[in-house]
């Protein structure tokens, strides 16, 4: 019996290495899934963006004309900004749970989703029929991304189904402007990253208004912060906020001090927590994102070709696999310039960019109406031919190309008249 089990699980690794990126590795097996499929998992407290960047995502993908579905999976959301490719609510609805099983409304959602786990045949069915690369929004209880199993549970399931799954892990980057409020979320990561074991990753979200609530103030650079690296340096700030909140600078801080020390060790021992930037409407965020999304799930966009750490040609199985683990395909945005354009100088990178997209409006604007002026060129150019081809005697017809021949003229010198197209009845 254990050595079927063991079988089991190297066939099951096969499996999932089959839709990595190499073909050494796809050679292992020839069965299983030939098309790797994409789950993006955004999970976080309530506030956090799940929603918002589950509706940026999917505007980036259309805009970057790659095929994405998105879907609902909070049986309480009534406030949806985007266009589900289905929706939880189909089959569970979050009131009538909390009236039938007198319920609050945290409750109720947990309850809720343990009934979608029941009907995890249809969420399968559902998934199916999406793109190959899907987003979930679910529910914002921390619960399901800390404790409770159902969550756990079916992506488990939707692993074994063949899904690349990857979780992002979203704070509000408000949680930068207090130390305890940053140690506490930290905390959140590794025990998130505990319960969901997935590819994570972990997003402060809202960078583009941190300077609004404090962040031209923080002790330390963005890095600091992003990198999660040298969390010794916090301590003393750490101190100094917990003495001021309880009492004016008494020293009574420092009582916390062991338990400070004890939380941060923690944190440098677990060693797997950093955060991406995001800004939702900033197209480079947006894609910097993605592109930290596709190098945790193994997604990669390369050429047939690659070159080695010596300038020489790869051309054999290894080339897809060495393109993706070089430096060119991370796309991650440098962190200084993150905090040069966010905080140290957001407001002339805001007017240079409002300059930008009203120039792009201008050029724009310019450009349809030059191409309406080809048109009435042409179409007057192709009547006028007719007429004297056809020797048409309708009057109507004539007194159309004479018009138009007068606006080609006045536009030709100039004028600023706009440009009708006047088509017989």
């Amino acid at each position: 019996m254990s050595t079927n089990f063991l079988e089991q699980e190297v066939d099951h690794s096969y499996k999932y290495l089959h839709q990595g990126t190499t073909a050494q590795q796809s050679n292992l097996i020839d069965d299983g899934p030939t098309q790797m499929r994409t789950l993006i998992l955004p999970v976080g407290p309530p506030g956090a963006g799940k929603s918002t960047l589950t509706n940026g995502l999917q505007q980036f993908m259309i805009a970057i004309n790659r095929p994405c579905s998105v879907a609902n999976l909070d049986p309480a959301n009534d406030n949806i900004t985007y266009s589900p490719a289905f929706d939880v609510r189909e089959i569970v609805n979050v009131d009538e749970v909390m009236e039938r099983e007198e319920l609050g409304p945290n409750g109720g959602v947990l309850w809720a989703m343990e009934e979608v786990e029941a009907n995890f045949d249809w969420l399968e069915e559902k998934l199916e029929q999406c793109e190959e690369t899907v987003v979930l929004d679910p529910p914002g209880q921390p619960e399901l991304s800390m404790h409770h199993m159902a969550l756990p549970r079916m992506m488990q399931r939707l692993e074994h189904a063949g899904y690349r799954i990857v979780v992002l892990q979203l704070l509000d980057s408000v949680v930068l402007t207090r130390p305890s409020l940053y140690l506490s979320s930290l905390l959140l990561c590794v025990r998130g990253m505990l319960h969901l074991p997935y590819p994570v990753v972990n997003v402060l979200t809202k960078i583009d208004n941190l300077k609004a609530v404090g962040g031209a103030d923080l002790p330390f650079n963005l890095d600091f912060y992003t990198e999660v690296q040298d969390l010794h340096y916090l301590l003393p700030v750490l101190q100094a906020e917990q003495s001021a909140s309880i009492g004016g600078g008494r020293g009574d801080g420092g009582k916390f001090e062991k338990l400070n020390e004890a939380l941060i060790e923690l944190v440098n021992d677990f060693g797997l927590v950093g955060f991406e930037t995001l800004a939702v409407e900033d197209r480079q965020s947006m894609a910097s994102l993605l592109k930290a999304i596709d190098r945790a799930s193994g997604y990669v966009f390369a050429g047939a070709r690659a070159t080695d750490e010596l300038g020489r040609t790869v051309d054999d199985e290894a080339s897809v696999w060495a393109q993706a683990m070089s430096d060119q395909w991370t796309g991650k945005l440098d962190v200084r310039d993150i905090q040069e354009r966010w905080i140290d100088r957001k407001d002339e990178f805001d007017a240079e960019e409002k300059r930008a997209w009203q120039e792009e409006a201008r050029l724009a604007g310019a450009l349809d109406a030059q191409s309406g002026v080809d048109v009435v060129r042409k179409h007057a150019d192709e009547r006028g031919a007719a007429l004297v081809e056809g020797n048409e005697s309708d009057e109507l017809e004539v007194e159309q190309a004479k018009w138009e021949e007068e606006m080609r003229r006045k536009q030709s010198s100039g004028g600023e008249t706009s440009v009708q197209v006047v088509r017989k009845s």
